[in-house]
């Protein structure tokens, strides 16, 4: 006998649970989408004009969560701002927002929609979730009113917060998390009064989530990692790329590398505001990324991970950053040094001159190192060895220190540190160290075209050199140390609520 439909998604969640119980890996999908923008307008539209743009959103996130389900994903992340935009004011975006409980409640909108007012959104992505028996992950806008007991409550009586949530292949509310770092432009949202650190259990590991702009600050990020334990961190996204560094697949990656730890990244898709780019990523590198900057498409990404990477025989034990570059001298003739901007951010570069050669460029407490071999040193393409170390941002700011091997985008030391994708120049070798005051480095390649480099460097466990295996397959734009130093963070100046 048949079950009944009322049945069938729970006898096909009690069978993907065995199925995941029974492996050591899962299969993850994430969704970059092509997100279709409201009109600008500082006043609210109709809560029925704000519901028909999301389910335009939502009809193209259903397909993608269907064609993921029927390939054979257990979970799937779709990014920020992925079901309105953005373009809005405190005022306007309040249509579009729902009261998101708790997951304590134990709640399935799909067939309770109505326990905590009208909830058409958490319903649809509720639906979404037990018909194809799917983990989904979904960005929205969460609201919570409050009064004049409260001596924070804003002046229009709530709170509106940039808000994730998970669904569980039942269709259950499993998980919410409110955005705590909110990047500058993010005025329509309030900061919660404390970072939370969200957890859950799934037959395939722990998982642990958070919102774009969170991934550079030691709360929620490292505290999910370091302290929480989890296996794999869900990462909704609107990343807008800045090259030579912050593009979204190096940084990602890098950061899963350095955290040791699955990261599930999906991004908008806006080549107007240079957001594109999403992956599927572990410690041993992408397992799987998207990045185009050419075309206007959405783009779902599949792959298998690890379930539990700590317990991987190839999973890397703590490095010491520091080791090798501590013990190396300055090059006194090959240090002449130079001041150019990453956008903002002065870097003390040296020029490399010859074919191969021992560079040192320091800057603050940080000096790093570099050995290297250029296949062939062209006289139309410049590198040069980089070092920061201080604050970085306009308004928040937070505390890098990096040292790069980057290409210029001219002959003219001047353009060093500016937006930069393609090279010709491949390395025969190339040994990159910095004398970091941190444990939270994070390591990535960057070949022409916007390319990751997976399987060709490694980090030296032993002493902390991001060396290339055996040569660039590619042309290199840049090869990349990271370090973050949070405890020397300035105090967020935006933390309270309006």
């Amino acid at each position: 006998m048949l079950p009944s439909q009322a049945l069938l998604p729970a006898v096909l969640f009690a069978l993907t649970a065995l199925q995941a119980l029974a492996s050591d890996t899962f299969i993850a999908a994430v969704y970059e989408h092509a997100v279709i923008l409201p009109d600008p307008s500082e006043e609210p539209v109709s809560a029925d004009d704000a519901l028909a743009l999301m389910n335009k959103n939502m009809d193209v996130l259903e397909g993608a969560i269907k064609e993921a389900a029927q390939k054979g994903a257990h979970i799937i992340v779709t990014p920020e701002d992925g079901i309105y935009g953005w373009r809005f004011t405190r005022e306007s975006i309040y249509p579009y927002l729902e009261d998101i409980p708790d997951p304590v409640v134990n709640w399935i909108p799909c067939t309770d929609p109505s326990r905590f007012g009208p909830a058409p959104v958490q319903e649809r992505l509720s639906c979404m979730a037990r018909n194809n028996s799917i983990y989904v992950v979904a960005n929205m806008g969460d609201k919570k009113p409050c009064d004049s007991s409260d001596p924070k409550c804003p002046r229009d009586g709530r709170y509106q917060y940039n808000t994730d949530v998970v669904f569980d292949p039942q269709g259950k509310l499993v998980a919410r998390y409110h955005k705590y770092n909110l990047f500058r432009g993010e005025t329509q949202f309030n900061y919660p009064e404390e970072p939370e650190a969200i957890t859950f259990e799934t037959p395939f590991g722990k998982f642990g989530i958070f919102t774009c702009f969170d991934i550079l600050f030691y709360e929620p990020a490292v505290v999910l990692v370091s302290k929480m334990q989890v296996d794999t961190v869900l990462f909704p996204t609107a990343w807008m790329n800045v090259l030579p560094f912050l593009t979204a697949v190096e940084f990602h990656s890098a950061w899963a590398m350095g955290m040791g730890v699955n990261l599930l990244s999906a991004n908008t898709h806006n080549t107007s505001m240079a957001m594109t780019g999403d992956g599927l990523f572990s410690p041993e590198g992408p397992a799987a990324y998207h990045y185009d900057s050419a075309t206007e498409e959405g783009h779902l990404l599949l792959a298998e991970l690890s379930t539990h990477p700590r317990l991987s025989p190839t999973y890397p034990p703590a490095i010491n950053w520091s080791l090798y570059a501590t013990s190396i001298k300055k090059f006194p003739g090959e240090n002449d040094t130079f001041l150019a901007a990453v956008r903002k951010d002065m870097f003390t570069f040296t020029e490399l001159r010859h074919k191969a050669g021992n560079y040192t460029a320091c800057q603050g407490d940080l000096c790093c190192h570099l050995v290297y071999h250029m296949s062939n040193k062209r006289k139309d393409e410049i590198y040069v060895l980089g070092a920061f170390d201080g604050l970085h941002g306009s308004l928040i700011k937070y505390h890098w220190q990096i040292c790069t091997l980057l290409k210029c985008p001219s002959t003219d030391l001047s353009t060093c540190g500016q937006p930069v994708e393609m090279a010709q120049t491949k390395f025969e070798m190339f040994s990159l160290s910095g004398t970091f005051g941190t444990s939270y480095v994070f390591p990535e390649v960057l070949y022409s075209g916007v390319q990751l480099a997976p399987g060709e460097f490694k980090v030296v466990l032993r002493d902390g050199r991001l060396k290339s295996k055996h040569g660039t397959s590619k042309p290199l734009v840049t090869a990349t140390l990271f370090g973050r130093l949070y405890e020397k963070d300035l105090p967020h100046p935006l933390r309270t609520s309006p």
